[in-house]
Order: C-alpha cells, then structure tokens, then sequence
C-alpha cells in the first residue's frame, strides 16, 4: 500500500509509454524504443549489440560489473546482423538496449518472455550494483544486463530479439487471499471441464497465490520434451522450424508420465486462466517438497490474457519443466504451480493479444514457441 492507505499497482501501457525517454530509455548506440515494445502492462527489452560468453554467472552487488567480466569472460560474439549463435550448456552476457532512470516511487521487475521459456533458454536481468537478479529498486538508474544459457537448444540470436520484460510497480500491488477471493466471485479466474471453478474449490495460500493443475488427460499428445539432438534455433524467425527436428511428443495414457532426469517439457494447466483486465497476475512455482522438478521459467500475464467467453472462456497456461536427479512420476490433476494476481493502474488501452495475430498466445493450448509452425511433430 502506498502512504495513506492507497492500493499499489502495476503501470499500464498509457503510462509506460509516458515514462519511454525518461525512466525508460534507449542505450547510448540503440535505436529509440519502439510502440510495440509496449504491452499491457509490461515493456519488452531487447538485446544490445554484442554477447559476452563468460566462465560462469555471477551477481554483481559487491563487485563492479565491467570488471568481473573481464576476469570470467571467454569469447566476444557480434549480434549485429545476421546474429551469433549460443551454443547449449553455455552463459552469456548481453547488454540491453533499454537503460532505466527510475524515480523515487517505481521499481521493476523483470521476467523472461513466453517465448524465451519455451525454448529452454534461461534468461534472467542483472541490474549493476543490486543484489537480486530480475528486479530494480525504486530510484534504481544505468544500464541492464541480461543473463542467457540456452539449456537445450544451440540458438542463433540477433540483435534487437526481445527475450524479456520489465514491469514499473507502485507501491504494493499484490492482491492477498481475501482480495482474491473477492475477484473470483465477481468474474471467475479458473474454469475448468466447461465451468467456473467455484470459490470452495480454490486453493489460496497464505500469499494470496491461487494453486493450479497439470493437465495431462484429453490432450494428445499430452505434453512435449525437447531432443537431445536439435538443430540451431533461429528464435527470431517465426514458423521457422518444423516442430518434429526439436521435440517428442509425451504421452499419458492413464493420466500420468514420469518424466526423465535432466530432461525438459511443456505442459498445459488443467484449468483455464482468465486474467480480468484490470488486473495482471504472475505464474510462480510451488514449493520444492512438493517434486523432483523445476517449473515456470516464464510466466507474467498482461491484463486480459483469456479474457473471453467464447469459444470457451479463458486460457490454458503452458507450463516449463524441468526434471531433476531422479525419475519423476506426474500425473493429472496434481498442483503444479500457483499465480498471484497484481493490480494495475487501470485498464491498459490494449488488453493481452489485442492486435497482434499469430504472434499472441491468447488461443493457445499446449502450444510451442512462435519459430515453430504450427504442425505437430
């Protein structure tokens, strides 16, 4: 809450783009900021001009970026045009293109972009000076730095590849338990099977944050794990892969999989999310006892995303997982990662996917990253 009592909130897109030019601003070589950068309630961040393939990650709180680099960096690669390739199971540092001047009452934070989980790229903003990754504090001001390891894939980036977001905060805007709870009544948040899920049904924690499902029966297949072998991934040229060279289809026949050390998949929720649009809401893991795996590399959800009533109302929400040491069985139905929802300032004059096509995950069920076309492996 702000002074005085005030709800805190998440700035629209009429706001961010207020604030291009001033706390959000082009780098010193980067080409101004571009109107479809600006999403609902979040700025897409591109990649700067070069990457620093480096010896290990590191936080630089206690040590002066630059420096650090020069002691851990391996190899320089261009991405101007045509780009370079990362190749998988390396660390990479790359300047931004946008550089922040915050004012004394907005802080960010970051998150990678849709896309970017699903193609196992781990991604991840490091703000000079901080001491936590993926987030700046209020009056925070300089350049950004972005953390990439291509996990499962070699990728061909270039510069000017928007692979992250930020979004400006006010005060705090997260919605607790009863807040929610008030919001699903009012226009549900989670269908499921054809239905609103009713309010004895939810499952909110103490955090506010709303506790969703794997679903793996009626899909076919049920989910995707990426392959060992793949080709270079050209991540920013939509529909230029065939599905069948990255992944393998998962199959679920009596509504569970185990899923293979090491490896990566794509899931769907069992619910459908709706996401009201003056609202966004985030998509964080469940606790760690609860699985041998990883999940949710990804997950910020601008105001609107399934916001709709026909066909059917809502979502699903794709979800990233990553097994660990041992052979893990999941099955259909068990929690598999919570959102919380923020206030934002209002209603953005753009809600989630509107006039973007092809390039919006609006429509999407268990869909892949938009390189790949649409048909199935």
């Amino acid at each position: 809450m702000l002074p005085g009592g005030a709800r805190g909130a998440i700035l629209v897109d009429r706001e961010i783009t207020s604030l291009l030019g001033t706390a959000l601003r082009p780098a010193a070589s980067a080409r101004p900021i571009e109107p479809d950068q600006v999403q609902s309630s979040s700025l897409d961040l591109r990649l700067g001009p070069r990457a620093h393939r480096i010896a290990a990650s590191f936080l630089p709180a206690r040590s002066i970026l630059h420096e650090r680099l020069a002691e851990l960096e391996t190899a320089r690669l261009s991405l101007e045009p045509p780009g370079a390739i990362l190749e998988r199971g390396g660390v990479y540092l790359v300047p931004l293109d946008e550089e922040l001047e915050l004012p004394p009452d907005l802080r960010a934070s970051f998150n990678p972009r849709s896309s970017t989980g699903r193609c196992d790229l781990f991604a991840r903003v490091l703000a000079p000076g901080h001491g936590r990754f993926n987030e700046a504090p209020a009056g925070w001001r300089g350049p950004l730095w972005l953390e990439i390891a291509p996990l499962s894939f070699a990728v061909r980036l270039v510069r000017g590849d928007r692979l992250c977001q930020v979004r400006l905060e006010r005060g705090e805007a997260r919605l607790d338990a009863g807040e929610l709870l008030a919001e699903h009544r009012r226009a549900p948040l989670a269908w499921s099977e054809g239905r609103p899920l009713e309010a004895s049904e939810l499952q909110i924690d103490a955090e506010g944050g709303l506790a969703l499902h794997l679903g793996l029966v009626g899909r076919e297949p049920a989910g995707w794990r990426a392959r060992i072998e793949a080709p270079v991934l050209e991540f920013g040229r939509e529909r230029a892969h065939e599905p069948r060279e990255f992944w393998e289809g998962v199959h679920a026949p009596n509504g569970h999989c185990v899923l293979a050390p090491g490896g990566f998949y794509l899931f769907a929720s069992r619910e459908r999310v709706r996401v009201p649009p003056h609202l966004a809401a985030e998509m964080v893991p469940v606790d760690v006892g609860l699985g041998e795996m990883r999940n949710n590399y990804a997950g910020f959800f601008d105001n609107g995303f399934g916001w709709r009533d026909e066909p059917i109302p809502g979502t699903p929400a794709v979800l990233e997982v990553r097994a660990h040491d041992v052979p893990f069985l999941v099955e259909d139905g068990q929690v598999f990662f919570r959102l919380r929802f923020f206030a934002t300032s209002g209603r953005p004059e753009r809600l989630y996917g509107e006039g973007r096509g092809s390039r919006s995950y609006q429509d999407q069920d268990l869909a892949l990253a938009r390189c790949f076309r649409a048909s199935e492996p």
